[in-house]
């Protein structure tokens, strides 16, 4: 048998999931910055990735929503 959507645990492992998908949209927003000194093709194949990155963070921030999560809750907090 399957384990059942609603879980603590297909909870856990979906936070986590979005917890990456976070981390890793934040990280390639900030490689565009750094493509910026290595010319407009660099910055255009860097926006092209944040934009998958964010589209997969948008995409689990959804699930959490339809479990009736705010995905804020989870949301990982900029290095100081």
């Amino acid at each position: 048998m399957g384990v059942a959507v609603n879980t603590p645990g297909a909870h856990a492992e979906l936070i986590a999931t979005f917890k990456r998908a976070e981390a890793e949209a934040a990280h390639k927003f900030g490689l565009i910055q750094a493509a910026a000194r290595k010319g407009p093709k660099a910055i255009q194949a860097a926006t092209e990735t944040a934009a998958k990155a964010a589209k997969r963070r948008d995409s689990y921030a959804k699930k959490l929503e339809a479990l009736g999560l705010n995905p804020k809750d989870f949301a990982v907090k900029p290095a100081a």
